[in-house]
């Protein structure tokens, strides 16, 4: 299925299920793309026929509906998933799958596996991961929403912002401070119920690209949370949420190379069909090269996606990788879509054409599920480059 058979890192197993993801991307996500991007929502009803198909509990426990399989089945599907022309999409199953339903599935107890996965592998639950604030995004120590423990509920306080499918969703996976004067050592991680008094869900202004995905804001007055919705142990949801961007942050790596690896073989076919100065737009050396250094660069980034892939399988630490493929493939990605809207010329600005989208919906990678600045600095301190203290500097 790869345009060059450069590696083999995908089975014959893999191969299969990227085939079948393939043609229902094609065949019953795409003809729709333009009403749900006009909509600004995805219909529940795409959720169910995902979860039908087996692809939203792939790494999930097989007792509770889901495939049991490993990180490289999750990147096969992601690599597929991507070809959908309505980014956003692929973005709200992603935060589902593996950007918020993990937590429950690696630190909720059996009664709350047992209550709420099968739902959420069959697609009948809808998940979100609500983490940013107002005054606090790629500062996550410096989140405000609060929950004071009250008898047998937490009360919760605050507001939550940026948050996909914040309309769609049933399970809010919401990050609060229950022990504010400890700082980021105080904070937990609480499932919030669609519909739990006191919460509300607005749905936040007309986006630059990411249409198809509903974000909205969050709010929270005096909202009463059942304890036995806390998720793993009270004031360790900090060390969580750290452990479980590293997924976040890979599968959206995974996404980024897939749309880019469409824009540029939609670039190509523009440029064999587009004629000028009586010849093709493939003609001129200069548009070849241009398309060849771009997949070269896409490639890297690919390969730098199954590095991580190997890691975290194996169980290693994986956080300069991930990082790194979150910054590099953001990267890429933005150019990809730049250099193939300039070879578009003056049609790549208008809507008829999928790069049009793509140059807006792409843009987001390079601020959400971790910041390109901020994937540098993890780097650098895993690299042992670290910010030297006032007091050091002193002395």
């Amino acid at each position: 299925m790869e345009m060059y058979p450069i590696y083999s890192f995908f089975s014959e197993e893999h191969r299969i299920l990227k085939r079948m993801v393939r043609q229902f991307v094609e065949e019953e996500l795409n003809p729709h793309v333009e009403e749900w991007e006009e909509a600004g929502l995805i219909p529940r009803e795409v959720f169910k026929r995902l979860g039908e198909l087996g692809l939203l509990g792939i790494r999930f426990p097989e007792e509770y509906g889901g495939t049991g399989a490993d990180m490289k089945t999750t990147v096969a599907f992601v690599e597929e998933l991507a070809r959908c022309r309505s980014r956003g999409l692929v973005m709200g199953v992603l935060v589902h799958t593996d950007m918020s339903s993990p937590y429950l599935a690696r630190w909720g107890t059996e009664e709350q596996k047992r209550r709420w996965l099968p739902g959420i592998i069959s697609g009948e639950r809808i998940c979100a991961i609500a983490l940013t604030e107002p005054g606090a995004g790629s500062d996550l120590a410096g989140i405000s929403t609060t929950a004071r423990r009250e008898g047998d509920h937490y009360i919760v306080n605050g507001s939550k912002v940026f948050i996909t499918n914040a309309l769609n969703a049933d399970l809010f996976f919401v990050l609060v401070k229950t022990a504010p004067e400890l700082g980021h050592r105080g904070m937990s991680l609480l499932l919030v119920e669609k519909g739990a008094p006191g919460f509300t869900v607005r749905r936040m202004p007309k986006k630059l690209g990411m249409h198809g995905s509903d974000t909205g804001e969050l709010t929270f007055e005096d909202c009463p949370v059942p304890i036995e919705n806390l998720i793993g142990e009270e004031n360790r949801g900090f060390y969580q949420v750290m452990s479980g961007l590293q997924i976040e942050r890979l599968v959206s790596s995974v996404a980024m190379v897939g749309h880019a690896q469409q824009a540029i073989e939609d670039a190509i076919q523009y440029a064999q069909e587009r004629e000028l100065f009586g010849q093709r737009l493939a003609d001129f050396q200069v548009t070849r090269h241009k398309l060849a250094k771009l997949q070269t660069k896409l490639e890297a980034a690919r390969q730098l996606t199954y590095a991580a892939t190997r890691t975290i399988d194996e169980g290693l630490d994986a956080t300069a990788v991930v990082s790194m493929c979150k910054a590099f493939c953001a990267d890429v990605a933005c150019e990809v879509a730049d250099e193939c809207l300039q070879l578009h010329g003056g049609y790549g600005y208008m809507e008829e054409y999928d790069i049009a989208r793509l140059y807006r919906d792409i843009r987001l990678w390079k601020i959400g599920a971790g910041a390109t600045e901020v994937m540098y600095e993890v780097i650098a301190k895993k690299m042992g480059l670290r910010e030297r203290k006032q007091e050091m500097i002193r002395t």
